[in-house]
């Protein structure tokens, strides 16, 4: 690897050993030499690569573990193998030229997808092509949109590294939930700035989003300035809270506790619920008199095991909060419905409620 550049936009550290190899390779050499930790650098054409990384896909979902006993047992062992393939699976290599071009047979134009990801190519290197998947993946979201149903069908668009609002039952329940008197909003943890916009379009006056990622602020301002919303919604680069007060405060944290390995999973593991924590603990010296703070929290954290049952009203509780009202919506997503998920029973059974919330 030495004198070779690596591009990673999730931090991978770059492979110690690197191996050239093309279409002679069968999938059980190239799995041999990547579980024993060389990355191989492919040398033949790109659609053989990418045929290659599905094959040793399959080869590794075929040795994951079998279930445990408890929930939690059952996803932790579920997220370790899922990290143990990212892992072997991110040891195929394809090259760069200069301007982001790929000089392998058949490989597509990719600039415009690596550009949002990595910034300017910074000259020849190497880099995983599992990740250049995913990198072609989000520009196809950013350019095309979510559809988002509580705007009427107008779209958000995520940039590279920021979370996709795809699950549209959280987004709904901020759509529908009776406003607080007063016109000032804060959107804690803003990521693609939908909730801001989905606040300003209901008729909130001022609405401060915050987010600790740089990728997210920049999201959210592009989306708030597409729908014509930048002059109502002032985003960010801050931890929790902006200075000042707001009639109401909304939080959608993480819902599961858990180390984040990439930056998408910021959206979805919270090490020790820190942020859920740092809402509740600060929210009553942010609230206006009169004021709500509203908590978009799945209950999946309970039903595996991850948090105890009486955590979040005893945390709400010790926080000098009451609860004012809690409205609740069952998932739409397709993994709710997958029965050969070992977890399934926990995620078809899964609730995700807005918590009204007041000083008490």
């Amino acid at each position: 690897m030495e004198g070779t550049r690596w591009y990673a936009a999730n931090g991978t550290p770059p492979p110690a050993h690197i191996v050239p190899a093309e279409e002679t390779i069968s999938v059980a050499a190239a799995h041999q030499l990547m579980a024993q930790g060389s990355a191989i650098l492919w040398r033949g054409d790109y659609p053989s690569a990418r045929r290659l990384l599905a094959a040793l896909g399959r080869r590794a979902e075929r040795g994951r573990t079998a279930p445990a006993q408890s929930p939690a047992d059952t996803f932790r062992r579920q997220r370790l193998a899922q990290s143990h393939r990212a892992v072997l699976l991110g040891r195929l290599l394809v090259p760069y030229e200069h301007d982001w071009w790929i000089p392998l047979r058949g490989a597509p134009r990719v600039r415009e997808a690596c550009v949002q990801a990595y910034g300017p190519s910074s000259g020849p290197g190497v880099g995983s092509l599992r990740e250049l998947l995913g990198v072609i993946g989000s520009y196809e979201w950013r350019r095309k949109g979510v559809e988002i149903l509580a705007l009427g069908g107008d779209r958000v668009h995520p940039h590279y590294g920021v979370f996709s609002p795809v699950r549209g039952e959280y987004v709904d329940l901020v759509a529908e939930a009776e406003l607080p008197a007063g016109g000032t909003a804060f959107d804690i943890g803003t990521g693609t700035g939908v909730l801001s916009v989905v606040l300003a379009r209901r008729g909130m006056r001022r609405v401060v989003a915050t987010d600790t990622d740089a990728r997210a602020v920049l999201c959210a301002r592009d989306n708030a300035d597409r729908l014509g919303l930048a002059a109502r919604i002032d985003v960010r680069h801050a931890h929790m809270f902006p200075e000042g007060r707001a009639h109401l405060i909304v939080c959608n944290p993480p819902w599961l506790p858990g180390v984040p390995r990439t930056p998408l999973d910021r959206a979805v593991y919270d090490p020790e619920s820190r942020m859920l924590h740092s809402f509740l603990t600060g929210l009553a010296d942010h609230l206006e008199p009169g004021g709500e703070g509203w908590l978009i929290l799945s209950d999946l954290a309970e039903r595996l095991g991850l948090r105890g049952r009486t955590e979040l009203v005893d945390a709400i509780a010790a926080a000098g909060l009451r609860v004012v009202s809690r409205t609740t919506t069952k998932p739409r997503h397709s993994r709710a419905a997958d029965r050969s998920d070992p977890l399934h029973r926990a995620r078809a059974s899964e609730v995700t409620s807005l918590w009204r919330l007041a000083v008490a």
